[in-house]
């Protein structure tokens, strides 16, 4: 149970003639929050649903607040708003401090009393942890590697040996970072394997999802810097550089080196090629297929836009003929530019 009181206080502003003494028990949609819920309402139009809404106090911008019919908080950005006051009703239990009589700590690590760890965890030796951390259950932190303050890594997540970690970073269930890259030198018999001599270092508020794989470095480190956000089922390849604030979106794949710069957008499925550089602020949009460098800020796409099946097909067929065509329209316009050469030459 959270007051108005506590939630204008969390985003820095005033009740104003609300009862800040109202008591909410959580958020809910515009359309669906009732008289002791919160709801927001981010874009206007949705301000239909707004001037019927139920709920205790709607957080919007000031110049809809007489479209409202309940209680008001007015902010500037209203759906920012709604991600703060999220936390003040986040149900996740608080982790109790202390070492599970499950978990597996070399002699030579560093655990502060104020850290968490859950049964089955291990941690190997010379690994540092930060202050507040939290490692749920089966988590693995290899040897000589380094948390920040306040991280939370969850089940099953694997941090290979040398892997850094800055402040209040998140690491989902199930997440490998610091495996080997890629990397192999063909031989007459088959494949040399090169041994990854680099690590992962991972910046501040970093939030990685779920069954994300970040590989570590050849010979300089995979860096991931302060404030990205990476979502489940991402693969990024041995010595790729992430700028901050970058988001990555489900199913993205990077092939190594890679160089990304501050600000960058990937949505779902897009493909990089490795050893490619893009500048800041590129929006790539889903399964973009990014085959080369970026120069110029801007959104990029590629891909066949969605069709029905049939369509679809005679156009793949007809893709098959674009060189064909393109020969045979190369050939008309030769021909056509000598009949026009002849006609100027009988005028």
């Amino acid at each position: 149970m959270v007051t108005l009181g506590e939630v204008a206080a969390h985003l820095g502003c005033e009740p104003g003639t609300v009862d800040a003494t109202m008591e909410f028990d959580g958020i809910a949609p515009l359309d669906r929050a009732g008289p002791r819920e919160l709801a927001f309402i981010s874009e206007s139009r949705y301000l239909d649903a707004l001037r019927s809404c139920k709920a205790g106090c709607v957080l919007l911008k000031p110049e809809w607040q007489a479209e409202s019919p309940v209680p008001s908080l007015c902010v500037v950005d209203p759906y920012l708003a709604y991600a703060r006051i999220s936390a003040l009703f986040d149900p996740l239990p608080k982790p109790t401090a202390g070492i599970h009589p499950g978990a597996f700590v070399d002699a030579t690590a560093t655990v502060p009393a104020s850290a968490s760890v859950g049964p089955g965890v291990c941690i190997e030796a010379d690994a540092v942890l930060g202050e507040h951390v939290v490692l749920s259950h089966g988590a693995h932190v290899g040897r000589g590697a380094r948390l920040g303050n306040n991280c939370r890594v969850w089940p099953g997540v694997v941090l290979y040996h040398g892997v850094v970690l800055g402040d209040d970073c998140i690491v989902h269930a199930n997440s490998i970072i610091g495996a080997d890259g890629f990397g192999f030198a063909r031989r007459a018999d088959g494949w040399e394997k090169i041994s990854q001599l680099g690590s992962v270092r991972i910046g501040d508020r970093v939030d990685i999802g779920a069954g994300v794989t970040i590989d570590r470095g050849a010979l300089d480190d995979t860096v991931i810097a302060d404030d990205v956000i990476i979502d489940d089922q991402v693969h990024i390849a041995h010595n790729c550089v992430i700028g901050r604030r970058t988001a990555i979106a489900g199913c993205v794949g990077m092939a190594g080196s890679s160089i990304v710069g501050e600000d960058c957008t990937f949505a779902g499925q897009v493909g990089v090629s490795g050893h490619l550089k893009i500048c800041d602020n590129v929006h790539f949009q889903g399964q973009a297929r990014v085959t080369g460098s970026v120069t110029e800020p801007g959104a990029y796409s590629s891909g066949t836009a969605l069709q029905s099946s049939a369509k679809w097909r005679k156009n793949a067929v007809r893709f098959t003929q674009l060189d064909a065509m393109q020969r045979r329209l190369v050939k008309l316009e030769a021909r056509l530019n000598a009949l026009g050469e002849a006609v100027s030459e009988d005028d």
